[in-house]
This record gives C-alpha cells, structure tokens and sequence, in this order.
C-alpha cells in the first residue's frame, strides 16, 4: 500500500478538526493538494469560478457559523486572487485558513515561472500566522498551529506548500531534538472582568439617566443578554452594520443600523444620551458617538486592543459579551423613570412609519426602497440576509425588519464590493435549508456576482429552500455617485459611473435557474414571491431610479454645501437629484405632522 501524502495528511487533518468542505480553485502549483481530495472523499473540494470567491465563501463560512473557513489555491496568480477575500475576514475578524500552492523549492530564488514571495504577499493579511512547510514532518504542526491561531485569535492564517512537498510521503517527526510534536482541537475560555471592574461599570450606568447601547456582531451570542441589559436600563439599542442581526428589529426601543447608513432614532439617541455602553463593536465613525466629553462610556470586548479605540471609555472591560453581560446585570438598578426609553420608542415607530412612505413614493421606473419595504413583509423564519457593498446597502440596513433567529452579513470593515453572491454559496453549504437572500447593486453583480452566479447553477441539486438574489439595475455606480456629489462636491462624471446595461434575468435563464425582471412598481411584490418560491437558486432584477438619494438618518452642514455645489456645478441627473431628495425628507415632516 503507497505511503500517505503529506497532501493526504493534510487533508485529513483539516477533518479532524471538523473542516466539511474547502472553497477552492485548482491549478499545477496545488495539484497535489486537489488529486488528494480523492483519497479523502469525506472532504469536500468546492469549486468555484474564481479564488477571490473561494475566500470570500470562506470568510462568509467563518461569520455565519462561527467555525473555520478554509480555502486553497495554486500558486502565484491563485495566491494573489485569494488577497481580497481574506482582507474581508481579516478585518471583520472571521477565522479563515488559506492553503496555498508554491514551486517547487529547488526552483525557488531562480525568478522561475509563477514565483512569488508568498511569506512576503501573505505576511500582513496572515500576521498573525503564516509559514511554509518545508519538510513533511511540518505538516501537522502547521495545520493545527494555522486552525487554532485562526480561531483563537479570531484571524487569518496561511499554509504554503511547494509542490514538491504535496507529493512526498508523509512523516511523523522523530523524537529528537528539534522535532514538534502536535494535536488538534481547541475549546475557546471563558473570559469575565474581575468583580471590582464590573461594579465599576455598573456605577457609571446606574448613574446615567439616558442610557444608549451601541451592539456589533461581538455580542452575536448576547442577544437575550443585550435586551435584559437595556430593559433595567431603559435603554435603547443601535446596531452596528456587522451586528444587524443582534437583536431582533421587533423589540420597540431597537433604533436599527447606526452611521451614514443608520437611522435617525439611532442618530437622535446618540446625540442625546447621556451614558453609552457599547458591545462587542469597532464601529469606525465616530461623529455618529457622542461628541466627545457628553457621555460617560463603558465598553465591552473580548479582544483588548480594541478597547477604548473610537470613544473616550471610563471603564473598559475584557470579556466574553454574554458573560459579561450577564454578570453585570445584578449590579444594576432598575430604572423607574422610563421616559427616555419611551421617547426611543416613539421616535423608532415615527422613524418606520417614515421608511413606509418614502417606500411608496413615485421614481423613475421603480423606489429602490420600495424592494426593500417589499421584501420585509415576506421574508421568511429563520433567513440568511446577505448584502454587498453600494447604494443597495443603505436600503438593507434600514428598511429590512429583521426577525429572531435570522443572521446576516455583509463586508462591513473593507466594504468591498463583491461578495454577496459569494456569500451565498457559503450560506448555502453551510445551511442547505435556511432562506437565503442577497441584496446588491448591478456594478458588484457585473464585477464578481455574474461569475458566483455559475456556483450556484452548478451545486444548486444541493440546496433546498428559497435562494433569491437580488440585482438593482439602475446603470450606475450609485453609491460612488452619491459620494462625489455629497463628500466631494462634484457633479456625477458619467465616464467613471455609468454601466453598461446587462440582462441579469436572462442570464440566470441561461444558467437554467429563475430570472425574474421588473421595470413596474406595481409588480415588485409578485417579483419577491416568484423568486423566493423557486425551485433553486433564482435570481430578481429590478429597474431602479438611481436619483432616489440614500440620505443620511441627520443632512450635516458640509453635506447639503457638497451636494448644493453637485447641483451648482451642472450635474447630468440634477434634476432627478432636486425631486427625490426633496420627497426623502418631506416624508420626515408628513409623518411627524
């Protein structure tokens, strides 16, 4: 019987350690890896049509169950494709491992062909654990070293093979000096604050009479925790983007998403509490806080170097967000006067009163909030909400009611444009029997969306459930738009914003799965319920207004100057711009009337 491959080997650790399948694309610098795939069927090698959706697929595995992600390319060209998806779970802190091809070692240093310095590519966006197995008895060490760094450390690791190395038998090291040995598995501690560290936040909490919580995707785990916390309080809850599904929408004093694509009750509440404990967040803008010196503010994260980074913090706690949570509640008081929670309350049911009818005013074909308003009424127990990044983000933030037990996630620190389609296969793998919904623009669908579509098409027998992607075709890189005319105060420049038109329904036909368009308001609803009880993946195209602005929750001074000189300096959609800002915010003043 031929000796086991360190390919082999390794391969069979990544089962050990309860890897199910790896997202990957294959190429003569991982060739040993890929044909080792057939010696351990119970590994499945997923591929797709480019390495770049391999890692954001592995990113997206890590958010949504929390396990690792594991994805494995060629050499070279491969290598750097996998950069941006990792950045993704680098930045959100997804633990993904790549496994990454080489040249052989005697050719290394000779500039052969496909040679790079793969220590050097991969050493920021694995710094924390990257290395390269030169001998076979490295194997097991560097497999279970780049798994638990990436757990542990909630981070990405890499593992370079040369090709040489893939096919060689396996070793065990030897017992002699210099040899490593190890094991895999790993069980994550516990971590609380001390006892004097929690009664200290629990006196700067008690002490606060508007008390506003600001949650990421850290307290992912402290839902009940979260609302237990702000009901002694009588508190309010704003929602990081990465924390959308956190606590659920329905609990009438959650003010929903916070920042430029926040909501106003978040943005009120911000700018008038007088205490802020904040959960589990690196929310980055901090002009959406409190202006410094008006709040006292307590902070909760498992990882320290993320303490007291956005807001001046009094007291900074080191720990677990359901535990600490828990642990903290005790120690504080009930709040008898609720009117500051009464007030959040009242202004969240003014706010969706005021998303409705913005929802329902006329555009030029269709309100891109109206998709969304549409699809809040029918989205299923239980989903798997997924967005991009663009103009099609702000309506998923605001306008999507999200249920107990539904998840979501999008690229919510490098904000690339990109992944939800790649989102979606990983949601897919992980949970064949959970809705799935995407949501993005027709610039992400056009740079990566088509290709993940193919995915899809090809592993669609796999799948059961509704699995619905959403494509705004409005021909415009809308949100860039949108900033240039607010941030910059330049008119749109049609030659770096405008898109070519592309049948995004037809194509999904092509691919024979469901394609939906719709150009009509009138047919947006029917569009959602043909696409969400498909028969596999299906995909609904909307004709969008790309004049319909996504307003910020407060118009800041130096915004309305930006957007005035847009309009001063002869912008092309101008007039469209004046129309529909002007019903955004009349919609504010009807419902408050």
């Amino acid at each position: 019987m031929a000796k086991e491959t360190v390919s082999t080997f390794m391969l069979r650790r990544l089962l050990a350690w309860g890897v199910k399948h790896v997202f990957a694309y294959p190429g003569d610098g991982s060739n040993g890896l890929d044909l080792a795939f057939a010696e351990v069927p119970e590994l499945e090698f997923v591929q797709t049509r480019h390495e770049e959706i391999a890692a954001f697929a592995a990113s997206a595995h890590a958010k949504l169950t929390g396990e690792v992600g594991v994805c494995m390319s060629t050499s070279g060209p491969g290598a750097i494709h996998l950069l941006n998806g990792l950045y993704d779970a680098k930045l959100d802190h997804a633990p993904v491992v790549a496994i990454v091809g080489q040249q052989a070692r005697m050719s290394l240093g000779a500039s052969y062909q496909q040679e790079v310095d793969l220590q050097t590519l991969f050493k920021d966006v694995a710094h924390e654990y990257v290395e390269t197995c030169n001998v076979p008895q490295q194997a097991a060490v560097l497999i279970d070293r780049a798994i638990r760094v990436a757990v542990s450390q909630r981070t990405v690791t890499a593992v370079i093979v040369p090709n040489d190395v893939q096919e060689m038998p396996y070793e065990e090291p030897p017992r002699a000096h210099g040899a490593v040995h190890s094991s895999p598995g790993w069980n994550a501690p516990l971590i609380i604050p001390h006892d004097e560290d929690l009664r200290r936040a629990a006196d700067v909490l008690n002490a606060g009479e508007k008390v506003a919580m600001l949650v990421g995707r850290g307290a992912k785990h402290a839902t009940d925790e979260v609302i237990a916390v702000a009901d002694v309080l009588g508190a309010g809850i704003a929602k990081a983007l990465n924390g959308r599904a956190v606590v659920p929408d329905d609990v009438p004093y959650v003010t929903g998403s916070i920042g430029l694509l926040g909501t106003r009750p978040s943005d009120d509440m911000m700018q008038n509490c007088d205490t802020l404990l904040m959960v589990g967040t690196s929310f980055p803008y901090t002009e959406w806080l409190p202006e410094v010196g008006a709040a006292r503010a307590v902070q909760i994260d498992i990882d320290p170097r993320n303490l007291s980074m956005r807001y001046p913090t009094e007291v900074p706690l080191t720990g677990d967000a359901a535990a600490t949570l828990a642990a903290l509640r005790p120690l504080l008081q009930h709040k008898e006067d609720r009117s500051w929670q009464e007030e959040i309350v009242g202004n969240v049911e003014r706010w969706w009163h005021i998303l409705e009818h913005r929802a329902g005013q006329d555009a030029n074909p269709i309100n891109p909030q109206l998709v969304f308003h549409e699809l809040s009424e029918r989205l299923p127990d239980n989903a798997i909400l997924l967005a991009d990044s663009g103009s099609a983000t702000n309506w998923w933030a605001r306008h999507l009611r999200v249920r107990r037990g539904m998840d979501a996630a999008l690229s919510g620190t490098l904000a690339t444009m990109g992944p939800a389609v790649p989102y979606t296969l990983a949601a897919k793998f992980a949970y064949p029997d959970r809705p799935v919904i995407a949501c993005l623009g027709d610039g992400a669908m056009q740079m990566l969306g088509i290709n993940a579509l193919i995915d899809l098409a090809k592993y669609r027998d796999r799948f059961t459930g509704p699995c619905a992607i959403v494509v705004l075709n409005n021909r415009d890189l809308n949100q860039v738009t949108w900033e240039q005319r607010v941030m910059e105060g330049e008119s749109k420049f049609p030659g770096s914003q405008d898109l070519p038109d592309f049948p995004y329904a037809r194509y999904a036909e092509l691919l024979g799965l469901t394609g939906v368009r719709v150009d009509r308001p009138e047919d947006v609803g029917a569009g959602w319920d043909r696409v969400l009880s498909a028969n596999g993946p299906a995909v609904l195209e909307v004709v969008t207004d790309p004049d319909v602005p996504p307003l910020p929750p407060h118009i800041r001074m130096e915004q309305a100057k930006g957007m005035a000189k847009a309009i001063y300096r002869g912008d092309p959609d101008r007039g469209g711009m004046i129309r529909e800002a002007l019903k955004g915010k009349l919609a504010e003043f009807v419902t408050r009337s």
